[in-house]
């Protein structure tokens, strides 16, 4: 009698691959505890500072709470007048995974800087927003940009620029102030899906929607600073291992929901 010598088909092998691949996912995503920062109803564990106001002073309400989303709004300003505002979670954190989704909407305020139309950004690695001068424009940090189209022309998100700060490049301490990502640009009021990885003052990692735009490594302290000159200066070339996490406020409405941590 002769046997039939059996063989395993193709599409059983490539079934079972993608079963145990799915798995892994699941297991991967059961052990990743990612913590909420915003609890979508009011503005506790994050702390307002706006140029020209004393910290915690939410100036003209620029940062509200609506339908579970904190939202950057300018209803009650006449003009802009400079009052670029962040709004700081209370602690700081140093190797961990940021995460959240974005949205600019409707038209910039009046007197706003024809650079910050549809521009935002989520500044990582930030001083203590305690040691922020009164009239200061922007924390001593990283920042990840955020840039909303404008209609015609590229103009990608999730760039990198540098207040007060260098990074490095190809092994090469890079000191312009900002650096386009590889990102595609995204036009009108659809929401962004950002991620930020941040190992301490090692590698930096920018995601937009699921795809890495850029890379940098060596986040230290350098360059021109608008408050407390001379203690930066004194500082230069310092790694940036920590800092507080904060969202713009730089004329344009924009939203942010989903945000989360998940510490490395």
């Amino acid at each position: 009698m002769h046997h039939k010598l059996q063989t395993t088909s193709p599409l059983i092998l490539l079934f079972c691959l993608a079963v145990f691949i799915s798995c892994q996912n699941k297991s991967k995503q059961h052990t990743e505890n990612w913590k909420s920062l915003f609890n979508g109803k009011d503005l506790n564990d994050w702390v307002v500072k706006i140029k020209g106001h004393p910290l915690g002073d939410n100036y003209n309400n620029t940062f509200v709470v609506e339908e579970g989303v904190l939202k950057v709004n300018y209803k009650a300003y006449d003009s802009f007048n400079n009052s670029f505002g962040h709004i700081y979670y209370k602690t700081p954190f140093s190797n961990y995974k940021f995460r959240m989704q974005y949205r600019f909407t409707g038209d910039q305020v009046a007197g706003g800087a024809g650079w910050a139309r549809r521009n935002s950004g989520i500044m990582i690695h930030c001083e203590d927003p305690k040691n922020i001068g009164l009239d200061q424009d922007f924390p001593v940090s990283i920042e990840v940009q955020l840039l909303g189209g404008l209609d015609s022309g590229e103009r990608p998100t999730g760039n990198l620029c540098t207040p007060g700060t260098h990074v490095v490049i190809n092994n090469e301490l890079y000191t312009s102030h900002c650096i386009n990502s590889s990102s595609k640009t995204y036009h009108g009021d659809q929401w962004v899906k950002v991620e930020v990885e941040v190992r301490n003052d090692s590698i930096i990692k920018h995601f937009i929607n699921g795809e890495n735009v850029l890379q940098y490594s060596k986040p230290q302290i350098g360059g021109p600073v608008d408050y407390n000159v001379e203690f930066w200066k004194s500082q230069e070339g310092t790694p940036l291992k920590k800092g507080f996490i904060s969202l713009q406020s730089e004329s344009h409405p924009v939203e942010f929901k989903n945000i989360e941590i998940l510490e490395l």
